[in-house]
């Protein structure tokens, strides 16, 4: 049997996120894997900034929606116990950022929500489905009920 070693969940801070969150924590316990957390900032605009697109979550800046974002990361893995070393805020865009990420970190699995799309948004995709098919390492979407 596979024994993941490092796990990602990824995040979005929908209402939906504990529950992707809960299952991604049982899986990390269930084998004693490490458990990583990842946030891609696409919903706010990027600031001119010295550090590129990987945010430290240590320094403070000044742009209020990022510190608000950095704050919602921080609960989170405080609440899931993730060390601050295996905490990721990027910004860019999801689907290449997380497999980017995987690849770096040596990820086994990656954990993401799946929303059900009906219509237009259907036709367009998804981050998870974006994920499934460009990640190289196995991809767990956790159904969402809307």
């Amino acid at each position: 049997m596979l024994n993941y070693q490092n796990i990602l969940l990824t995040v979005d801070f929908s209402e939906h996120d504990q529950l992707v969150a809960q299952k991604a924590k049982a899986l990390a316990e269930q084998f004693h894997a490490t458990l990583h957390i990842l946030h891609v900032l696409d919903n706010i605009p990027m600031p001119d900034t010295p550090y590129g697109t990987v945010i430290s979550l240590t320094e403070a800046s000044a742009y209020e929606l990022l510190e608000n974002e950095k704050n919602k990361l921080v609960r989170i893995s405080d609440q899931l116990n993730i060390a601050p070393a295996h905490r990721w805020l990027i910004w860019g865009e999801p689907q290449q950022e997380i497999t980017q990420l995987a690849l770096k970190q040596q990820i086994d699995l990656i954990i993401v929500g799946s929303h059900d799309r009906h219509g237009f948004a259907m036709l367009t995709g998804s981050t998870a489905k974006d994920v499934l098919y460009h990640a190289e390492c196995d991809v767990l979407a956790v159904h969402i009920n809307k």
